[in-house]
């Protein structure tokens, strides 16, 4: 077999493993904090509506987060770490765009 087909058939014979639950090789497995969502928000001072309107988040969405039914990702979670971080000069940049 040439080099293309050696290729072709680890490939798929990794992606049968994969399918079927097994580990392929070497993986790096990364776990995010979980992220104290109130905590944060009592921070700033802030009821659910006032947090929700001033940084753009659903009322909704704040709330699961909050419980716990769901977790922030991207953008959102890189926003709660900076406000958790660093409030007063969050609080300051968005009271100037208002």
């Amino acid at each position: 077999m040439n080099k293309a087909g050696k290729s072709i058939l680890q490939g798929l014979t990794e992606a049968v493993a994969h399918a079927s639950g097994r580990p392929i090789g070497r993986t790096r497995t990364y776990k995010l904090h979980r992220l104290d969502v109130k905590s944060i928000r009592r921070k700033v001072g802030m009821s659910q509506n006032q947090f929700s309107s001033s940084f753009g988040i659903g009322l909704g969405t704040l709330r699961h987060w909050e419980r716990g039914d769901r977790s922030p990702r991207g953008t959102a979670r890189v926003l709660l770490k900076v406000i958790e971080k660093e409030p007063e000069t969050v609080m300051k940049i968005f009271a100037r765009g208002n």
